[in-house]
């Protein structure tokens, strides 16, 4: 019997999961039970990482004491920051820094899965935003345990008091891509853990996945796009020729999705509201250009294809527009999608069993060896 191969694993159902519903036909994403257009907006991040971890929101009391418990393992191992203070004295790219680091969090605990959760949830902000700081000749921020995730996450970067807006918009963005089914990243998660091995180890394989620039790589030159045209009347023209040189356009088109991508409406709905009060509003109305005219171009040029804005457009224009530098772009992912991550760890552990597919083998056979 000759088996079907599925390049790229793409229609194969790998295992059931209650944490996220990936309608790519209908341009619908469900995480945990919640249109994502409804929770990520309203919802903090404590709260998603309640949802997520157990199957339903938290009343106040429960909301308190997880935020109490994250909070409190914000703290980072100090062989973690010695790794950390040897890879900015190199200069090591910050996905890689994420990589290395996130695999020391195994220093002095008890292995426990869902407190590995709870520790790499908490550190991975920290993690973040003070190799930053070690890269760029400034000391780490000292652990603060009366923010929110999202204000911890920009104090640990800028070290400076931080506004409601840029918190808010920030962990939008975070809840927004928490979850999205079977991606690279949370499949690699899932593969190791699949093996009974801990948190630990899954998510450091996760950052891997994330880092290769198929996956996680996109936000920042999609915002490059809109600085190179820099003025809406050249907008049009640049990206027709962009578009008959075969360039991608980075931030649309989509493998799932065949409609608009429910995240990019989520995240230019943040988009608006933030530039309302903070940030270039200038830089926001060219955006809104460019993204009109990448429309019309692509309609035009490439006709019956589904490539409309993705998640990528607005996660570039809402992150520059609080603060982050392109080169933390994907580490700002990593920091939400780590709770998907996780949730897909415990639920794997609770109820999955190994995965090994098999291979179909093309080599040849009957070769004889010869001294």
């Amino acid at each position: 019997m000759i088996a079907e191969i599925h390049e790229g694993l793409e229609g194969v159902v790998a295992s059931a999961t209650r944490l996220s519903l990936v309608d790519g036909a209908a341009g619908r994403l469900i995480l945990a039970g919640y249109a994502v257009e409804d929770i990520a907006p309203r919802a903090s991040f404590e709260e998603m990482a309640h949802l997520f971890w157990t199957g339903r929101l938290p009343d106040a009391q429960e909301l308190k004491a997880l935020t109490a418990t994250l909070a409190s393992r914000r703290s980072l191992p100090s062989g973690t920051l010695v790794l950390m203070r040897e890879a900015a004295r190199q200069q090591t790219p910050v996905m890689d820094a994420l990589r290395m680091a996130s695999s020391t969090l195994s220093l002095g605990r008890n292995e426990d899965a869902q407190h590995d959760a709870y520790t790499l949830v908490a550190a991975f902000p920290g993690i973040i935003g003070g190799y930053w700081r070690l890269k760029n000749g400034q000391e780490p921020m000292k652990v603060n345990e009366n923010l929110s995730h999202g204000e911890y996450f920009l104090h640990q970067i800028f070290g400076s008091e931080i506004g409601p807006e840029r918190a808010r918009g920030l962990e939008t963005y975070m809840n927004t891509v928490c979850d999205h089914g079977f991606n690279a990243s949370t499949f690699t998660a899932r593969v190791i853990a699949s093996t009974h091995s801990d948190l630990v180890s899954a998510i450091t394989g996760a950052v891997g996945a994330l880092k290769g620039p198929l996956h996680g790589g996109a936000p920042g030159p999609a915002l490059d796009m809109v600085f190179e045209i820099g003025k809406p009347e050249r907008a049009e023209s640049m990206i027709r020729e962009k578009v008959r040189r075969g360039e991608r356009l980075m931030g649309f088109g989509h493998r799932v999705y065949k409609v608009r991508d429910p995240r990019a409406d989520v995240l230019a709905a943040a988009a608006e509201k933030f530039y309302t009060t903070e940030g270039d509003r200038e830089l926001y109305k060219l955006a809104l250009d460019v993204e009109k005219a990448a429309l019309k171009v692509l309609a035009e040029e490439k006709p019956g294809r589904p490539l409309n804005t993705n998640v990528e457009f607005y996660t570039a224009l809402l992150l520059h527009g609080v603060g982050l530098p392109t080169e933390l772009f994907t580490p700002a992912f990593a920091a939400g999608r780590v709770l998907g991550w996780s949730a897909h760890c415990l639920e794997q552990l609770r109820e999955g069993r190994l995965i090994r597919p098999d291979s179909m083998y093309q080599g040849p056979t009957g070769l004889k060896f010869k001294n």
